[in-house]
């Protein structure tokens, strides 16, 4: 029996992988004993068993990483011993990348060519913000009173909640993750119900690192639970990567007792192809930046705005490449586009789909399920384009979150700045052209807070990411990520003045 044959037969509780929650510095169960379990998307079936987190477990936690920060090793921490943990836990994730990427594929389908490579990159964040905690990041001002000195410091915010999405669970953790910890403030993360078990992996190796208790914790569950971390008042700052509709939430819930947020939500991303691009990079580049991770990507350029006069010939390659990508188990390297995260998700792309259809849009290729056998127990959707798309259609203006490309005409630079710009989300865009004049035109007047040209879909540690409009608030990435986890102080030092008058002009 094939490895794939074994996993597709039903499990029993006994035969599921078991976890527990990570509460300062103690592996335990949900207080009130409940679990949840992780299903396969590829098999349909479940693998593992989490504990339901509680709100008795969420105070336990948020307690716990309160007195991490205010007493104990952390809170004496210097930046040198931050970045010296970092770097072991960089260390960790290159050591166990194989187990990293295994339980990822298992939760939500993500393909191993991928999470499997991805290990340097998660690692990479560590040692960047390792670099970061040692790097100074104050000012001296230059006053205009005689004998002052001032100067600004950058200290921890306190407890950081960090609320994942099922995407991108490592990733998209390490974005919040490593730049809290070089602050140095300790962090209760709240990994989506889809995809919690890799987030206690990672959890593992923070601990082998050496991390004192409390100073990370991890509490699973559903959105309940992440609603009630966001609600706690012991939470500083919540960090939260997800849907506009639940940052919005997140937000308010946020605003009442003025928690620092930052948040980094939906998109509806435009990739403009323009007639002198090289047409065959263009094609490859949207079908990586639409149908990668299957969709499921915040920064998904599914508005694909061509110009008139290579509208067709376009869309012509964009569906042949479409229809040779390979659709197969996410655990073999040569699958191409795995499986739907969750049957949620799943119906929501084929509703999606429908809706299309209803309004007009023309399906070219895909909107259905493989008919392979091999592939009757996942979750797989087609990759599908729909041209003659009108950018007032639902299709081009909510977020699918699944493998749709649609394919919007365009006459000149301002329709297409106009039709690309014609959306709340704010994300990213990509921009195919090879005359540079225009690509700087279109970098300034697109308004979105990445703009790649002649390629998409590219992040980095270095390079700060983030959203305009509905698609969030703040950074991450960069040496401004560390802004996003500090509050900023001012200095006032006297060195000579003596006061005369305590009500003298300043």
């Amino acid at each position: 029996m094939s490895a794939t044959d074994a996993a597709a037969e039903p499990r029993t509780p006994a035969d599921l992988e078991q976890y527990r929650m990570l509460v300062d510095g103690v592996w335990r169960d949900a207080a009130g004993k409940a679990t949840f379990d992780s299903v396969n998307p590829f098999t349909s079936q479940p693998w593992a068993r989490v504990p339901a987190a509680s709100e008795q477990d969420i105070d336990d936690a948020v307690q716990a990483a309160r007195r991490a920060f205010e007493t104990g090793p952390w809170a004496d921490s210097s930046p040198l011993q931050r970045a010296a943990l970092l770097r072991r836990l960089g260390d960790l994730i290159g050591d166990n990348a194989d187990e990293l990427a295994r339980v990822q594929v298992l939760e939500n389908g993500r393909l191993v060519r991928e999470v499997g490579g991805r290990a340097k990159s998660l690692a990479n964040h560590a040692y960047f913000f390792a670099g970061v905690a040692e790097s100074p990041t104050g000012e001296t001002l230059a006053g205009s009173v005689p004998n002052m000195q001032i100067f600004t410091v950058r200290e921890p915010i306190g407890v950081v909640a960090a609320i994942t999405p099922w995407n991108s669970p490592l990733t998209l953790l390490l974005w919040k993750l490593c730049p809290a910890l070089a602050a140095g403030n300790t962090v209760v993360i709240k990994p989506s119900e889809i995809t919690p078990v890799s987030t206690l992996v990672l959890a593992r190796l923070l601990c082998e690192a050496g991390f004192p208790d409390g100073v990370v914790n991890v509490v699973t569950g559903a959105g309940d639970a992440g609603a009630a971390l966001a609600a706690h008042p012991g939470v500083d700052k919540i960090a939260f990567t997800g849907s506009t509709e639940v940052g919005k939430k997140i937000a308010g819930t946020a605003a009442e007792r003025l928690a620092r947020v930052s948040l980094e939500l939906g998109g509806k991303s435009p990739n403009l192809v323009f007639p002198d691009a090289d047409l065959s990079s263009a094609v490859n580049g949207v079908v990586g930046g639409v149908f990668a991770a299957t969709g499921q990507l915040c920064m998904a350029g599914s508005r694909v705005l061509v110009h008139t006069d290579v509208y067709d010939e376009f869309c012509a390659a964009l569906v042949a490449r479409t229809e040779r990508i390979r659709i197969g188990d996410p655990m073999d390297p040569a699958t191409e586009m795995g499986t739907m995260a969750c049957r949620a998700q799943y119906d929501k792309v084929l509703h999606y789909i429908d809706v299309a259809k209803q309004d007009g849009a023309r399906l070219a290729t895909g909107g259905d399920r493989p008919d392979d056998p091999a592939l009757a127990r996942g979750l797989f959707i087609r990759p599908t384009v729909f041209t003659h798309v009108d950018n007032r259609m639902r299709i081009a203006r909510e977020e699918v979150f699944g493998p749709v490309a649609v394919a919007i005409r365009f006459s000149d630079e301002d329709e297409a700045v106009a039709i690309a710009n014609d959306t709340r989300f704010g994300l990213a865009a990509g921009v195919w052209t090879r005359d540079l004049a225009r690509a700087h035109r279109m970098v300034r007047r697109l308004r979105a807070g990445t703009v790649w040209v002649n390629n998409y879909r590219r992040t980095n540690h270095v390079a700060p990411f983030g959203g305009f409009k509905e698609s969030g608030i703040g950074r991450e990435n960069g040496f401004h990520a560390i802004e996003e986890y500090t509050e900023l102080k001012t200095v006032w030092i006297d060195t000579g003045n003596r006061i005369t008058d305590p009500f003298s002009k300043t």
